[in-house]
């Protein structure tokens, strides 16, 4: 069947690696399906509400990051503040999202994302 006896002990290598990536990938499915339920549990601010309403109801933000687009109408300004356990997405002054600022996601350091 094959031509050269180190062609088996490669495609092991592969097939290992490719469970790998499967069991690795089906792990991030799980942590972002867990985070995704624990953000519909939370009282994070809603769609559409203001800044002003944001910083009444919660506080000031622990930091107001650099804003980042606004260079064209398809790329509006997008503000962000980080509060302890959660990061909010504004579009101009009106909230589009807000996540949870876990170590399970990618927001341990927001203000080094460019």
């Amino acid at each position: 069947m094959f031509k050269h006896r180190h062609t088996l002990p490669l495609l092991a290598a592969m097939a290992l690696g490719a469970g790998l990536a499967v069991a690795q990938a089906a792990h991030a499915q799980e942590t972002l399906t867990q985070r995704v339920q624990e953000e519909k549990t939370m009282h994070l601010p809603a769609r559409g509400m203001s800044m002003a309403q944001v910083e009444k109801q919660y506080g000031a933000p622990l930091r107001k990051l650099s804003p980042r687009g606004g260079d064209s109408a398809h790329h509006p300004t997008i503000n962000r503040w980080e509060y302890s356990n959660f990061i909010v997405y504004f579009e101009k002054s009106h909230v589009i999202h807000a996540v949870l600022n876990t170590p399970a996601g990618n927001n341990r350091d927001p203000g080094a994302v460019n």
